[in-house]
């Protein structure tokens, strides 16, 4: 059983939060943390992992690296897992056996993912936000664990950790730049010589850590070594079971065969092959699929404004909070997955884990040679997954019915 301390940083005449001096994690004398010393452990790793929002903001790369580094710190291991809070800087201390995990949250504002140059200036900047705050306790730390979320951690963090002795694990969750340039028609020079830089470092990592075999395969590809690969699987985010209870769905979903979208949809995620099949579902199927839209994302907003103005059905709801994740995964009668071709092995849709572990039918619009595909062939019977090629409206048209068929088949 661990114990949880938590401290928040307080206002400073009225202009906000203010962020406390970092956490020591050193083998020697701790460094100061507005006035109080944390003495180090006198065994065990000292570990950083590095992520971006950290729960209760939504993200599913600070879920599991929340995770990941209190299954390290139940090891022994002295972990300071470093992410972002859009609410206010805080620090929490849990003791977890023989380890600990100091869990830091730095104040950062949202970016608008629809505005590039913003968004590649916010990276910057909070990328050195975070070097300024870690730095200094590199000497200090065994080893750097750090994500692909920020994006382009791995030209700061590589060389300092092999000029400070660490052993660097670089958890490749999305790939940059590669996702940006499977968005671009035509890819410019300057992300070509960014992708050649990006590549260099990737090749001085200690540990390259992926969460499926197609990203292991796009690796490889990009002339990688295969002995510093490693597979990592994301698991489910939340604990499912028999005893998971269903929420409420919102009363337009009463008496309908429900299709939830739930998470980010964004420029990865195909839409335009569900929107096609879904409205002619509706204007020319027998429209008993409706869908349920719990999601962020510029292709949410898009997806629910395009199927508005075809005068479909669509419930549209913010995400729940991760207390509540479970009992949204186990509510509808099956869940949608997206994903484009080009995005194969360079996004792996996490949510696909808890999909399955709800125990529901799924419904994937994207390519076979994504790992959600084999997962799903693997741990689904066959007239629970149904796979649609991008593209393929009238094979998607085909799959809606089918699982109407089989909702009715159950009912009966």
């Amino acid at each position: 059983m661990s114990s949880t301390v938590t401290w928040r940083s307080s206002s400073n005449g009225g202009s906000g939060p203010r962020s406390p001096a970092p956490l020591s994690i050193s083998r020697g004398p701790s460094l100061p943390l507005d006035g109080h010393e944390d003495a180090p452990l006198p065994t065990g790793t000292r570990c950083i992992y590095i992520c971006d929002w950290l729960p209760p903001d939504f993200g599913a790369v600070g879920q599991y690296s929340l995770q990941f580094a209190r299954e390290r710190a139940d090891q022994g291991q002295d972990v300071l897992l470093v992410g972002f809070s859009s609410r206010q800087s805080s620090r929490e201390i849990e003791h977890c056996g023989s380890g600990r995990l100091t869990i830091r949250r730095l104040k950062v504002r949202a970016y608008d993912k629809t505005r590039l140059l913003h968004r590649c200036w916010w990276t910057l900047l909070v990328n050195l936000r975070l070097l300024f705050r870690l730095t200094p306790r590199f000497p200090w730390t065994d080893e750097i664990v750090f994500t692909g979320s920020p994006p382009f951690m791995v030209h700061w963090v590589a060389p300092l950790g092999r000029l400070f002795g660490c052993r660097v694990i670089y958890r490749i969750t999305d790939f940059y730049p590669e996702c940006l340039m499977a968005a671009c028609r035509r890819v410019p020079l300057a992300l070509r010589c960014l992708y050649a830089v990006t590549l260099f470092w990737r090749r001085r990592v200690s540990v390259l850590e992926v969460l499926g075999e197609d990203q292991r395969q796009r690796l490889l590809e990009a002339g990688l070594s295969p002995e510093r690969i490693r597979l990592k699987r994301d698991p489910a985010p939340v604990a499912i079971d028999e005893t998971t209870q269903p929420l409420d769905p919102p009363f337009e979903l009463a008496n309908q065969v429900v299709l939830l979208y739930s998470g980010n949809l964004g420029v990865a995620h195909d839409v335009d092959t569900f929107a096609h099949a879904y409205i002619r579902h509706h204007k020319e199927g027998t429209g008993r699929v409706l869908l349920w839209l719990n999601a962020v994302g510029s292709g949410a907003a898009a997806l629910a404004a395009r199927l508005r103005e075809a005068n479909v059905p669509v419930v549209v709801t913010t995400p729940v909070p991760l207390e509540r994740l479970a009992s949204l995964l186990v509510t509808p009668h099956a869940h949608l997955i997206t994903l484009r071709n080009e995005f194969s092995g360079f996004v792996m849709p996490s949510k696909v884990y808890g999909c399955l572990d709800s125990g529901k039918a799924v419904v994937y619009i994207g390519p076979k040679s994504s790992d959600v595909h084999m997962l799903c062939t693997s741990r689904l019977p066959a007239d629970q997954y149904h796979q649609v090629e991008v593209g393929d409206s009238a094979g998607a048209l085909a799959a809606l019915e089918a699982l109407a068929d089989s909702r009715e088949l159950v009912a009966s």
